[in-house]
């Protein structure tokens, strides 16, 4: 199994059912989901947070990995 690409970016807007709207370093805006453990251990994400992002292979979305 590959590895995914992480990248980080800075959330721009709160979405319902833990999506988020985040700014990455590049520009580009995607939509991203909280990761499982993040929901398990309810770590919250707030806008304006920098979090780290696993990028979908196909594009679409991308997983939040980690907030920094």
């Amino acid at each position: 199994m590959a590895e995914l690409e992480v990248v980080e970016g800075i959330v721009d807007e709160t979405l319902p059912n833990t999506l988020f709207r985040v700014k990455l370093e590049s520009g580009v805006v995607v939509l991203a989901y909280l990761a499982g453990k993040m929901r398990l251990h309810r770590i919250k994400v707030l806008v304006g947070d920098r979090v780290q992002l696993q990028l979908d292979p196909y594009g679409g979305r991308a997983r939040i990995v980690r907030r920094t």
